[in-house]
């Protein structure tokens, strides 16, 4: 009987795109640049063994990149959350001195790597532009980080520079003494102008990959979010929330629970039309405004907290997003002319 051969699966590690500017230059001596870690030796091993591919293409120890070259590292092991590439990505600051900088991220960003993202993240554009970024104990891979926010929430984060920024930061967050405000648009009109919400959150125990309330705080982790109503638009409403705990995804699962998912949150069943008709035209309406705004329509707007250095509360804000603040003029407009 003829044996079937069975193809090696490959894990995507490392994936590159030269500059526009890159200079013409043989492809290890460009990786070593871009992979500190990894020897010579090591990469023409991988460029012969068919690990290394340019364009989708296998190529030989002595290609030269060009600018745009797609490169991408295989290899047989999945990659640890460790690997880091530093990777030249714009970063968004909006304030920066010796301790911290705060960044307004863009909507679509990872924050680090992990399955599936293991780059353009947030985390390997900070290892390019800063050195030696402190990193929490049990949190390799990390530098910097002392929070995160999802992969389609724009908004603020604050990254810890020295050590003593990193600790004091920390401690804020589990303290819950950090003043974190999220703009959200929600499905529907709350009954009252603000509230608590305070209700467990935990992993669902259908699927993992989503947060579930809890509602008699059986299972799961404390967890409470305040929300004001800022502007209500009869079928959607835009409300601030802040967070007294960081949950994953807890304003998306706790809106959920009471019942006014966020607008096209795809996890959360916000990306339905849940209030009004289904008639064509709105119907068409509506998928017009998932077109603007193709995510969880979530900002971190404001940031508040103990600076480490000066032990003076300093504030941070930001605009809203353009594709939020475009969706909800249309949702405005939509209002004034209906009736």
């Amino acid at each position: 009987m003829q044996e079937e051969s069975l193809e090696e699966e490959l894990y995507e590690h490392h994936k590159i795109v030269a500059d526009p500017g890159q200079e013409i230059l043989r492809l290890d001596k460009f990786l070593m640049d871009r992979l500190p870690n990894v020897t010579r030796n090591k990469l023409q091993a991988g460029i012969k063994d068919g690990f290394i591919k340019v364009n989708d293409q296998e190529i030989k120890p002595n290609y030269k990149v060009h600018p745009g070259d797609i490169i991408v590292v295989e290899l047989p092991e999945p990659p640890k959350d460790t690997d880091i590439v530093p990777e030249d990505i714009e970063i968004n600051i909006i304030f920066e001195d010796d301790d911290l900088l705060v960044v307004n991220k863009e909507p679509g960003m990872v924050v680090h790597p992990a399955y599936q993202n293991w780059s353009g993240t947030l985390v390997n554009a900070l290892t390019f532009h800063f050195n030696n970024l402190p990193t929490m104990p049990n949190n390799d891979g990390r530098p910097g980080l002392v929070h995160r926010i999802d992969k389609d929430t724009s908004g603020l984060l604050v990254i810890a520079k020295s050590e003593k920024a990193m600790s004091s930061l920390a401690k804020q967050f589990f303290d819950h003494s950090i003043e974190r405000t999220y703009y959200a648009l929600v499905w529907g009109e709350p009954e009252e102008d603000k509230g608590t919400i305070d209700v467990n959150l935990g992993r669902s125990l259908k699927d993992r990959r989503v947060t579930a309330a809890f509602p008699e705080n059986d299972h799961g982790r404390k967890a409470i979010t305040h929300f004001k109503v800022i502007k209500r638009l009869r079928y959607v409403s835009l409300i601030k929330c802040n967070l007294e705990t960081g949950r994953t995804h807890q304003i998306r699962a706790h809106m959920k629970h009471i019942g006014h998912p966020l607008f096209n949150d795809v996890t959360y069943g916000g990306d339905k039309i849940l209030k009004g008709t289904t008639f064509t035209k709105y119907k068409q309406f509506v998928e017009n405004c998932f077109k603007i705004i193709p995510r969880q329509a979530l900002h971190a707007k404001s940031l508040g907290f103990i600076h480490p250095t000066t032990n003076k509360f300093v504030q941070f804000d930001s605009e809203l997003p353009q594709d939020l603040q475009d969706v909800i003029e249309k949702w405005e407009h939509y209002v004034n002319h209906i009736d």
